[in-house]
Order: structure tokens, then C-alpha cells, then sequence
């Protein structure tokens, strides 16, 4: 028989992180996010072929950032009250049926899917930063938020480029790289039922105790203990939808081919980035791991935007996904290092609010950008953005170390 996590410790052995609870919420995550980025490089190129210009293709991504963040309290409230995995589950049973609405080839209907789309990623990510911060060991939260991370990452490998080739493929097209997209969906629902056998019920309020403050937890969307967390992920990936979306337009511009070889590189870059520097960051701190993330971001930006080959943009998008692994694994422990375990749903809801929230305000800035100036113009902008996060890190730099 294997040890126990405390007989484990009392051996001096660290607990474990790879559970069976923690693998399932990998692989739900592997799902969710893999439909994710199914779409990321989809929308883009599907609204220019509707005849929408780079506004209409930031405002359809934006929608998806709106209609997160507005759903955030009240999903986060029913993790806290009701089920983690549950909000999880209903969450990417409920992005399986909106995308279902992108078969309709309007630019409007696809914009009003993204946002329905939007609120069912509020409850996978709440359900899955829920479990995270409960199942992950103490002293290891840097390390398996590295591992999560890079799960969430592999997706990035293969299912950007998969969508790109299906669009081109003669057989294939946009309706199926939706189908694709909502099947990835459907197996994480199900991984999710999978996963909610693992998972204790944990206690809930009494029903006298939630009467009175119910209507406060609802309507309270960011909690203050969390905030900092919040806003340096906020910073770290407002330029993300440069990277995610527009690059493939700017690809296409420059008439670079074959460009599905950049998601496979900065995918695999980041899936292996991940794992390595979540540990480095446990012991070098938060302060100089955040330092690095800034860093590497903005510079990757800087040379992205004179770029003008397949083997530059890979260069910078392996650099740029460095500095988001060190950062993102680093601000995910900080988040769960500050949630109070009593109110830990609502508490993960408010850090998880950044990522669509960043999303959709990148994608709407970058399409005004590119409009405005270029594509050069907007990795320029994005970088200056970027920057601003040693100054946000300096800042809070006693909080931090």
C-alpha cells in the first residue's frame, strides 16, 4: 500500500501532486481549452471571410470577454454554494451549445455565440481554479500550477494548426473545425462527470447563513484578496490576442504559408516551459518571476513586430510564451496562496475574470490598432502595455517577494 499524504510528509517525502483528482482536472482542462483554441485562429479568419474588417473580428472575441466577466459573481457564487465540478461541468456542456450557433454564417450570430460561449468558460475555469486550489499541496502550488498550466498549453500545440489545416483542407472548411471544437467540449463535460466521483462534497453554508449575505456574494465581483493576482494576470495577458488571433491575419497579409507550424512551436514551448518554471519560480519568488515575464513579453513583441518570416514570428512567439509560462504558473499561485478557503469559489472566479477580460479588451485594442496603424503598430502598442507590469510589480514589490 502506498503512503498517505501525511505519512508521506512524516517521511519527509512532498505530497504528491499527480492524484487521480488531479489528473481528471488536467484532462477536463485539456478538453476545454483544446476547443478553445480550436476557435482562436477560426474567428478571425472566418469573420474576414464573412467581410468583416479587424474591428469586427476584435469585437466578436471581445464578446466572449464580456459576457465572462458579467457571469463571474453568480457563477462563482454557485461553485461556492452549490458544486465546483458541477459549474465545471454545465460550463463546457454549455460552450458545446453555443458554438453549434456558428453554423449560421453571419458576423452578428457569431459575435452573440462567442458571448454565450464566454459564460460557459466562467464555469469551466471557476470550477477548475476551484479544485486546483483545493487539491494542489501547499508548498508545491508554483510547481502543479506549472503542470496545469502546461496541460492547459498543450492544446496549443496541435489544435490551432488543426484548425488552420482544416479550413484549407479541400474536404474540410469552418463548419468543421465548429464540429471539431464542439466535440472537444462534449469529452470534457463527460471527463468532468468523471471527475466529480473523485471529488468530496466539501461543507456548504447553512441555508440561514447564506439568506443574509447571499445577495452581497452576487453582486461582489472582485474579491480584494485576490485583486493583486487579478491584475498583474489582467496585465500579463491583455497582448495575448496578438499572438492568439491576429498573428494569422498578419501571416496572411505578409503571405507567409504553412503557418500552423507557429502554434505547434509555441505550444511546445510553452508546455515544456511551464512545468520547469513553475518550480524555478517557487524558489526564486514572485517579484523576479514576474520581472522575467514582463520582460520576455515586451521583447518578444519588439521583434515580432519586424518579423516578416515563418522562423521570426516562431522565434518571438517561442520568447513571448517563456515569459507567459514563468508569469502565469507564479500569479496562479499567488492567487491561490490569497483565497480564503472559505469563499475560495468566489475568490477564483474574481482571478479567473482577468483572462476573458484581458482577452476581450486586447482583441478589441489590437483590431483598432491594426486599423488605425498595422500590424508592426500593434505588436508596438502591445509591447508598451506589456511593459507596464514591472511598473505594476515594482510597485507591490514588498507583497511580492
Amino acid at each position: 500500500m502506498g503512503l498517505s499524504a501525511s505519512d508521506s510528509m512524516a517521511h519527509g517525502r512532498p505530497e504528491s501532486i499527480w492524484t487521480r483528482t488531479f489528473m481528471l482536472l488536467c484532462a477536463v482542462q485539456f478538453f476545454g481549452y483544446g476547443q478553445h483554441f480550436v476557435l482562436q485562429p477560426t474567428f478571425p479568419v472566418y469573420i474576414t471571410h464573412l467581410g468583416g474588417s479587424p474591428v469586427i473580428v476584435g469585437l466578436v472575441i471581445a464578446s466572449f470577454g464580456v459576457a465572462s466577466v458579467l457571469s463571474r459573481p453568480i457563477i462563482g457564487y454557485w461553485a461556492d454554494r452549490w458544486s465546483e465540478t458541477g459549474v465545471l461541468i454545465l460550463g463546457l456542456l454549455g460552450q458545446a451549445a453555443s458554438i453549434s450557433l456558428c453554423f449560421i454564417p453571419s458576423a452578428g450570430v457569431t459575435m452573440f455565440a462567442n458571448g454565450l460561449r464566454g459564460i460557459g468558460w466562467s464555469g469551466m475555469t471557476t470550477g477548475g481554479y476551484t479544485l486546483l486550489a483545493t487539491s494542489a499541496p501547499a508548498a508545491r502550488r508554483g510547481e502543479a500550477s506549472g503542470y496545469y498550466g502546461a496541460v492547459q498549453s498543450c492544446a496549443t500545440i496541435l489544435f490551432p494548426a488543426i484548425a488552420l489545416w482544416i479550413i484549407d483542407a479541400p474536404s474540410g472548411g469552418f463548419y468543421a473545425a465548429f464540429v471539431l471544437a464542439m466535440s472537444l467540449a462534449l469529452a470534457g463535460a463527460l471527463t468532468g462527470a468523471a471527475l466529480s466521483r473523485q471529488v468530496a462534497r466539501a461543507p456548504r453554508r447553512r441555508q440561514t447563513e447564506q439568506s443574509e449575505s447571499w445577495w452581497r456574494d452576487i453582486v461582489s465581483v472582485f474579491d480584494r484578496d485576490i485583486l493583486l493576482a487579478a491584475t498583474l494576470l489582467f496585465t500579463s495577458h491583455l497582448s495575448l490576442p496578438c499572438l492568439t488571433s491576429f498573428a494569422v491575419l498578419y501571416a496572411r497579409e505578409l503571405g507567409i504559408g504553412h503557418f500552423g507550424w507557429f502554434f505547434v512551436v509555441t505550444g511546445v514551448t510553452s508546455v515544456l516551459a511551464r512545468p520547469l518554471l513553475g518550480r524555478i519560480s517557487d524558489r526564486i519568488g514572485c517579484g523576479r518571476s514576474l520581472i522575467a515575464a514582463f520582460t520576455l513579453e515586451s521583447t518578444a513583441l519588439v521583434i515580432l513586430s519586424y518579423s516578416t518570416s515563418l522562423f521570426g514570428m516562431m522565434f518571438s512567439g517561442a520568447l513571448y510564451f517563456m515569459g507567459s509560462a514563468i508569469g502565469g504558473t507564479r500569479i496562479l499561485a499567488l492567487a491561490m496562496e490569497n483565497a480564503p478557503v472559505e469563499r475560495r469559489g468566489r475568490s477564483m472566479a474574481s482571478f479567473s475574470v482577468a483572462f476573458p477580460l484581458s482577452n476581450g479588451l486586447g482583441a478589441l485594442l489590437n483590431g483598432l490598432a491594426v486599423d488605425l496603424a498595422g500590424y508592426s503598430w500593434m505588436f508596438i502598442i502591445a509591447a508598451a502595455i506589456c511593459a507596464c507590469g514591472l511598473a505594476l510589480t515594482a510597485k507591490n514589490w514588498s507583497l511580492l517577494k
